[in-house]
């Protein structure tokens, strides 16, 4: 109990991922009061009309086609219960705290939402050519090479590169940033990469160089962002290691869908707002509650490497 103790007035500072899934996708949001459903729709490439007209005569013509995606946002939340012994007795400002407490507990855990749907996507390349995941061995670490692979890959299904970032520090609305392929990489990844010829780290760069939230280095035409919340597939690799995913991003790779209005909320309930089921006043609440989801709307246009780390 926090009147049994003394409590120094600098509170420790939590440890706290780098939150990066959300950057790189469209956001589009769903109107308040419509439905929970967003569609998103692509209009697909006509063939080359590379057969030369004959004279008066009509060619047959093209038809439009259209490819939808649809996602469907789910809602989370959370809560911390507050006793009217800890707001009369403790020193700390409980409400704010729990505030900033709730606050990174949704912000990770709408991270690794995102993260979770963008390292299902179908685009795959195993590190040195092995079959499959569970072929992944100790050996089979990410390098220069297949960073190069798969810039390869991407560039061969004309994937654009990334051009702005969404800033949520200006309400969600995008910031330019230099053309490139995004990549996220886990700390244990950047450890290898770093070794490898072709990488420049960020402190090589330029002096007046804009980088990117938690950018570490590129390689290649990838920038990489590091965040210990990078996909690992425990103990999915050959002899149950665990095998490392390196998402790597082209533009419009995904969207992002909220409901506008309700994308993040935190909710107080103060002590005896329950009425009669709180009679003496005791407990109170403070929570979060969000509507979210993220669909990949063309999986040529990213690539999940898969990995060992040294």
């Amino acid at each position: 109990h926090a009147m049994n103790n003394y409590y120094d007035k600098t509170l420790i500072e939590r440890a706290k991922p780098l939150l990066v899934h959300d950057k790189y996708g469209q956001i589009r949001d769903i109107p308040k009061k419509m439905t929970e459903t967003i569609k998103f729709r692509k209009y697909n490439a006509l063939s080359l009309a590379t057969t030369p007209l004959t004279e008066g005569v009509t060619p047959t013509g093209s038809q439009l086609s259209v490819t939808d995606v649809t996602a469907t946002v789910s809602q989370y939340g959370d809560y911390i219960t507050l006793t009217d012994v800890v707001e009369t007795t403790s020193p700390d400002p409980t409400l704010t705290e729990a505030a900033m407490v709730l606050g990174e507990q949704a912000g990770q855990t709408l991270d690794v939402i995102i993260r979770n749907i963008l390292a299902a996507g179908t685009n795959v390349q195993y590190a040195d050519g092995v079959a499959n995941r569970a072929a992944v061995d100790t050996a089979n670490k990410i390098d220069a090479a297949e960073i190069r692979t798969a810039v390869k890959v991407l560039k061969g299904a004309n994937a654009p590169k990334i051009t702005s970032m969404v800033n949520p520090d200006e309400g969600y609305n995008t910031t330019p940033v230099m053309s490139c392929y995004v990549g996220i990489v886990h700390p244990d990844t950047t450890f290898d990469l770093e070794d490898e010829t072709g990488w420049s780290g960020v402190e090589k760069y330029a002096r007046n160089a804009k980088l990117l939230p938690g950018e570490v280095g590129k390689l290649s035409d990838v920038r990489f962002i590091e965040t210990t919340h990078a996909k690992i597939f425990a103990g999915e690799g050959n002899g149950g290691i665990d095998v490392y995913a390196t998402l790597i991003l082209g533009r419009d790779a995904y969207g992002v869908t909220r409901i506008s209005g309700e994308a993040l909320k935190n909710i107080i309930k103060p002590l005896g707002s329950a009425g009669s089921a709180d009679p003496l006043d005791q407990r109170s609440t403070s929570g979060w509650k969000a509507w979210l989801t993220a669909v990949i709307l063309q999986q040529l246009f990213m690539l999940r490497v898969e990995h060992s780390v040294s």
